[in-house]
């Protein structure tokens, strides 16, 4: 298991800041955290492959980089992730997969999130999902 420190919970350029997420080593995925929270979203979607598909929580997935980039403009605005640990597993063909948990803070709420993550061979982001770690009382209560 890899286990991650806490991070600074202030939003921070992506070009400044350094994040460091212990035992974590994969650069794409420390670039998806630096990028999503300095609102960089084009550099974000960039990240993924041609291929590759994000599953946001109760959405359908949004397939390559351009619509990726789209929905992450209109949707993540205003959000701060804050990953906290890491566990990585080798799968065939040179593929890894990644989960991290951690927490989102919107301008409305915070919520207990887990990042799964597969990358392809050249490190590319082919698939990531985005659970929402909260009990059915507390996925109720963020309701608008």
């Amino acid at each position: 298991m890899i286990i991650a420190n806490d991070l600074p919970q202030t939003p921070q350029s992506a070009s400044t800041t350094e994040l460091s997420i212990e035992g974590l080593t994969e650069p794409v995925l420390l670039r998806y955290f630096e990028t999503m929270n300095a609102g960089d979203y084009e550099s974000t979607a960039a990240l993924f492959a041609q291929t590759g598909a994000m599953h946001p929580p109760f959405e359908q997935p949004i397939e390559g980089p351009d619509a990726i980039a789209t929905y992450l403009k209109a949707e993540a605005k205003g959000m701060q992730l804050s990953p906290a640990k890491a566990i990585a597993e080798t799968l065939e063909d040179d593929q890894i997969q990644i989960q991290v948990k951690g927490k989102v803070q919107t301008p409305l709420f915070g919520v207990n999130v887990a990042w799964i993550f597969i990358l392809n061979a050249e490190r590319d982001i082919l698939y990531t999902k985005i659970k929402l770690l909260a009990s059915p009382q507390e996925l109720l209560s963020l309701r608008r």
